[in-house]
């Protein structure tokens, strides 16, 4: 069994309630068929129910047990109305803005159906910006508790790889944090280490990565790394991790070895913190097209409920795939 066979045969085995907003979009909409095929989800598609059905038919895809809901004839879109001005009325939010939002913006409406219990997770992003997906979320959802940072990671799957957990890791932070600063690393590193866990079910070995391996080389961005690396490592003692470790240091074990000598993680490290938001969306871009990994994210984490985004270069089985993710997280 692949790894995503066994996310889709946890997300089977207790079904959540996902929005997908992007109704219009083909690739979504093949998405909605092939996880109601294989009974990954309930799926809830956003717009009018009419262009949305046509689109399908179209496409040849058969998404007759999807619901379909339109905001503007929604019977919620009230009470959805009046919670979104409740929870933003500090910032100025009024009941004519509220409505025009939830109405034009549908992301907004599946995050107020998640939030108001309606719905258990959203994924969108095929057709919007990661800030545009997680806008809402941050307004509306607002942060786990105990959470210090929302960030995002990409579980990637590389075919006939020897390293990682079977060729299974978590790059992180690869589509939200821009330039972390040590505290915010350390944060990354603990957050990543649990999502790791939870959905591949194995121990996280954590490399805080660098273009410097145990001080192989001076530079401001190396005394981050190590700095966050001293901060996560007093902040949970249970985890390992290490760093600072260059690429080759953290995966390979021969290198690890050289490198990094007695280090618990190097040559075996599954969970790779990247430095800052180029190198890790330069990484995870490399490993997919290069290695044809499989891709699924950004998945974020520290959100109070789980919605996802894309990559707008994703294909329908992204989407099938990161659906199966976030009902998975909403299971826990």
């Amino acid at each position: 069994m692949s790894f995503m066979d066994g996310i889709k045969a946890r997300a089977r085995a207790e079904r959540k309630r996902i929005v997908l907003p992007e109704s219009e979009d083909k690739r979504t909409l093949e998405a909605a068929a092939k996880i109601i095929a294989e009974d990954i989800a309930e799926v809830i598609l956003i717009g009018n129910e009419e262009t949305v059905t046509a689109k399908a038919k179209e496409g040849g895809f058969d998404i007759s047990r999807a619901t379909i809901i339109d905001p503007l004839t929604s019977e919620k879109l009230d009470a959805y109305v009046n919670l979104f001005v409740e929870l933003r009325k500090n910032k100025g939010m009024t009941e004519e803005k509220a409505r025009e939002t939830l109405t034009t913006d549908y992301p907004y409406f599946g995050v107020l159906m998640v939030k108001a219990g309606d719905a258990d997770g959203m994924v969108s992003g095929a057709c919007h910006s990661t800030a545009d997906t997680l806008r809402p979320c941050l307004q509306i959802l607002k942060t786990k508790p105990g959470t210090k940072l929302v960030s995002a990671f990409f579980l990637m799957v590389v075919p006939d790889c020897e390293f990682g957990a079977n060729g299974t890791f978590v790059f992180a932070d690869s589509g939200l944090n821009q330039n972390p600063n040590p505290e915010e690393l350390a944060a990354i590193a603990a957050s990543s280490a649990e999502s790791f866990r939870m959905l591949v079910g194995e121990e996280p070995l954590v490399a805080m990565l660098s273009h410097s391996s145990k001080g192989s080389a001076k530079h401001d961005d190396v005394t981050k790394v190590v700095e966050a690396t001293r901060i996560a490592k007093e902040q949970h003692p249970e985890l390992k991790l290490d760093g600072e470790l260059q690429l080759d240091a953290a995966i390979v074990p021969s290198v690890g070895a050289s490198k990094a000598a007695g280090s618990e993680v190097a040559g075996k490290a599954n969970v790779l913190v990247f430095p800052d938001l180029d190198a890790g969306n330069i990484g995870y871009k490399l490993v997919q097209r290069l290695a044809k990994a499989e891709a699924y994210g950004p998945v974020t984490q520290g959100i109070a409920a789980p919605v996802n985004d894309l990559s707008r270069g994703c294909s329908a089985d992204d989407i099938v795939g990161v659906v199966a993710i976030t009902a998975v997280q909403a299971q826990s």
